[in-house]
């Protein structure tokens, strides 16, 4: 019987895209582990892990690690000096909290504590969300002892014998199976007979996505065609009631938040997001036919990037930024009269999904410990 104390450092931050995989994977070793396992995050000063994490009930220090701006600032002429203090803070976590492995899931916050593990012989394990690798992941990659990874292709980044295809680690279950979507539509107060789109733009909202909807919305209620559930974002929230209020709504569902995401996707037909790490990772595993708007804002195009991979697998469609307001309205449309085409793009995006990725990476540190 395996009686053995683990002592885990579970790394990344910055945005939730780096932030909850972790957590999925803190949850996972809890559940295969119970009270034989401690675990610590690690995060960067002032940013929103040193918030959400403690929420869930996990301890987490910060470091004074910062990211390089893109524009000449005084912080970017301090940046030496933080990493280098964030780097000594990071020896001392390590040391004191007696680790026996870290994990790293991208973004700067991550990069002192791993870089310091590989230093002291701990080993370590990546987790890289995107199809294009970050720049902390690519530099700490040589000596990591596993990369786990969503995408298929990643040789090309990382050494090909440390890479695993894990899948993107997710909390909550996402499913194409158990959800009816008649009651998931009526939910929504929308009709079950009636095809459904769904417009998703983060928790806090896509000016793209919103602007887009604002342009349609009259045409596709007088239209009476589909209906649409809308998730307007917290920080437009404001403006779209203001823009409605005066407006025919009927077929339509709109609000800052949509507390039942699994409901949405078992109700819609076809979805138009973002394509963040995660989001993508949902889609996969509810499979859902989708249209890609990717952000142009994210560090090394990594959304057009996610896209992408999946488009070129006829697995979803992307159409650019600058291009949405006009064009993704009636591509939704043209898809949701081609059945041929959304049975082809849910087979072929179900193919990409994994279920069990949180699983998956928490054996991997798991198996690292234990053969160490």
């Amino acid at each position: 019987m395996d009686t053995k104390q683990y002592k885990i450092i579970l790394s990344g931050g910055g945005t939730g895209g780096h932030i909850y995989p972790a957590v999925a994977v803190a949850e996972a070793l809890r559940r295969k582990l119970g009270e034989r396992v401690d675990l610590l995050f690690v995060g960067a000063e002032g940013k929103m892990e040193m918030e959400k994490i403690p929420v869930l009930g996990y301890r987490i220090v910060g470091l004074p690690v910062a990211g390089l701006q893109r524009r000449l600032t005084l912080s970017n002429l301090l940046l030496p000096f933080k990493v280098m203090r964030s780097i000594s803070q990071a020896r001392r976590v390590i040391r004191q909290f007696g680790a026996d492995a870290v994990a790293g899931f991208g973004g700067y916050a991550s990069a002192p504590v791993l870089w310091s593990a590989q230093r002291m012989g701990i080993p370590t394990l990546i987790q890289e969300q995107n199809s294009y690798a970050g720049v902390t992941n690519k530099i700490l990659a040589a000596r990591a002892n596993r990369i786990c990874t969503a995408y298929d292709g990643m040789e090309r980044f990382f050494p090909a014998e440390k890479i695993l295809l894990t899948g993107n680690p997710l909390r909550g279950r996402f499913s194409a199976e158990g959800i009816d979507r008649n009651s998931a539509a009526e939910y929504f107060g929308l009709d079950p007979q009636k095809p459904i789109l769904l417009v998703v733009g983060g928790s806090l909202g896509t000016r793209t996505l919103n602007n887009m909807m604002k342009k349609w919305v009259d045409r596709i209620v007088a239209e009476n065609q589909m209906q649409v559930i809308w998730q307007t974002g917290k920080f437009y929230e404001r403006e779209m009631s203001e823009y409605m209020a005066s407006r025919d709504s009927k077929g339509i569902w709109r609000g800052a938040f949509i507390d039942r995401m699994d409901l949405a996707y078992a109700a819609a037909d076809v979805v138009v997001s973002r394509s963040g790490a995660g989001t993508v990772s949902e889609l996969c595993l509810v499979g859902k036919p989708v249209i890609f708007v990717p952000s142009p804002n994210v560090a090394e195009d990594h959304q057009t990037k996610n896209a992408r991979a999946l488009a070129d697998k006829e697995a979803a469609m992307l159409i650019a930024d600058d291009k949405a307001v006009d064009e993704v309205i009636p591509a939704a449309q043209a898809l949701i009269n081609n059945r041929e085409k959304r049975e082809t793009m849910i087979r072929n995006i179900r193919m990409l999904g994994i279920s069990d990725s949180a699983d998956r990476v928490a054996d991997e540190i798991i198996k690292l410990i234990k053969h160490t």
